[in-house]
């Protein structure tokens, strides 16, 4: 007796993981994919998963003789170097892992379990849409999704990989979690496909160009990552899991390091060139004060004039934001506004001190940037800054103008340590446009314009566009050696350590959308 149940427990176990088939996960391979449970398997520790609602059928009706087990989505938990996560990933074997009712059922159970017990939640995209034959219960299904990732917004670390086609509706789950990683030449996203736009507008685009990992990488920014193939983006999955606590409540883990925090670096000042208009990689810098010159870097190809990521200063998380005077001079514009505001606002959320490296010579002019609304989205810097309460330590590095000074983590936004180097130049304008307005009328007279404006300059450099007027006032808090930033940026963390900031009581502000 107990052998014929034990049987049809081993049938039904193999025939759910067969998901839709050998043939069909031959299709899969073929096509240069893993399947939903190769891919879990890369991505968890090894003995460690426990699926959950494995035996879950789709709504079929009589004209369907076919029933597969897991209905397209395997969900359940398990460890990523020891610490638990919460998973689903569409099983594109199963119906095109098309999503219908059961199925968006399985998925906001396990999203409701991750909020409930405070654990990050990774989602594994690779799916063909709403199940058309389900009608609105397919819709319905992507709704309670959406609700569930915006309920779990700022209380658990949302991951998303993007592995496959993600389409129409499909698309907002993913736009709405914390990170995106997409696979070159495989992951693909958008709201509506090829076909439609040639119909609708003539014009004739490609997958990838419309939605591919490069396009959305470099374009949209609506990916942070990506990731060369499957491997490297469980990998890098992990990589960013290490960075980043279980929930909004608890606090980044802690990276063991030989790495002196009191270490100085008498190199340094040489990566800045003695001509402050000279281009120069900040990364540089950033990797010379940082734990082990490791630094993540997040939505490395979108808006590059400002760098973002994660690093470990003193065995400890920090986000990193800093000015590349590379790109655009380390301007800065609409998507790097952008850019730096999410990044800060889930720092915030999630107990990641903030460091930021200033060397700016403002916002970007000019018709495009003003007509696109560099206003409303440059506010959203100011914005994230004031509203972020954990420590924020900020460095003037080079040049901090106008209203860029105000927004890189300036004092007024309550950043609580500010250094700045000798080098800094902290002023309304830079020298050459300050005084074309100071001086304009002696530059008219001039009998050398040029000398002349070069001659000025130099005086308003040296009178105005330093570091200590602003020390003089309090603003900034020390003007300090730059082989000593590693070390004073450490110490000014670690004096922060038990910050607490309350505010009078609202349900949320209204950030400039």
């Amino acid at each position: 007796m107990h052998g014929e149940k034990f049987e049809k427990f081993y049938d039904m176990k193999k025939l759910a993981e067969a998901g839709g088939g050998q043939e069909r996960i031959e299709v899969q391979h073929s096509k240069g994919k893993l399947t939903a449970r190769e891919r879990i398997d890369l991505l968890l520790d090894e003995g460690t998963f426990v699926e959950l609602d494995k035996y879950v059928t789709h709504r079929h009706d009589d004209t369907e003789t076919k029933k597969f087990y897991g209905d397209g989505v395997i969900t359940g938990f398990g460890r990523v170097n020891g610490r638990k996560i919460f998973l689903y990933a569409y099983d594109f074997t199963i119906l095109g892992g098309s999503l219908g009712e059961m199925a968006s059922k399985k998925i906001v159970k396990i999203m409701d379990k991750a909020i409930k017990v405070g654990a990050p939640l990774v989602g594994i995209l690779d799916s063909g849409g709403a199940r058309i034959q389900e009608g609105v219960m397919s819709l319905d299904g992507y709704g309670d999704i959406f609700y569930r990732n915006t309920t779990a917004s700022g209380i658990i670390p949302q991951i998303t990989a993007s592995i496959g086609p993600c389409a129409g509706g499909a698309v907002y789950s993913p736009a709405i979690t914390d990170f995106i990683i997409m696979v070159e030449n495989v992951g693909q996203m958008f709201v509506t496909g090829p076909e439609v736009v040639k119909e609708v507008l003539s014009e004739d685009v490609s997958f990838e160009e419309l939605g591919g990992a490069i396009a959305h990488s470099t374009k949209s920014g609506v990916a942070h990552f990506v990731a060369s193939n499957e491997y490297d983006c469980m990998e890098k999955i992990k990589k960013l899991l290490s960075y980043l606590p279980q929930n909004n409540i608890d606090y980044p883990p802690s990276l063991e390091s030989n790495d002196d925090p009191n270490r100085v670096d008498p190199n340094l000042i040489k990566i800045l060139p003695e001509n402050p208009y000279q281009p120069y990689d900040i990364k540089e810098i950033i990797l010379n004060i940082v734990d082990d010159r490791d630094f993540f870097e997040i939505h490395e190809g979108f808006a590059p004039n400002l760098i973002v990521g994660f690093a470990h200063m003193g065995e400890k998380t920090i986000g990193i934001i800093a000015n590349q005077p590379m790109v655009l001079a380390g301007a800065l514009d609409i998507d790097s506004s952008n850019k730096a505001s999410r990044f800060i606002r889930f720092c915030d959320s999630f107990n990641i001190p903030i460091v930021t490296l200033v060397d700016t010579p403002g916002y970007l002019p000019g018709t495009n940037q003003e007509h696109n609304g560099i206003i409303r989205h440059g506010s959203k810097l100011l914005y994230a800054y004031c509203e972020a309460s954990v420590p924020k330590i900020t460095c003037i590095i080079g040049k901090a103008y106008g209203g860029a000074y105000i927004a890189m983590g300036s004092k007024n936004l309550k950043a609580d340590v500010n250094f700045a180097w000798p080098t800094a130049e902290i002023a309304v304008l830079g020298p050459e446009a300050a005084i074309t307005i100071i001086n304009r009328r002696e530059l008219k007279t001039a009998k050398d314009p040029k000398a002349t404006k070069k001659k000025l300059a130099d005086e308003y450099r040296k009178k105005f566009a330093n570091p200590y007027i602003a020390a003089e006032k309090g603003i900034i808090d020390l003007v300090i050696d730059p082989m000593e930033t590693r070390p004073m940026i450490i110490q000014a963390l670690h004096s922060m350590s038990g910050k607490k900031e309350t505010g009078p009581w609202k349900k949320h502000g209204n950030i400039n959308l």
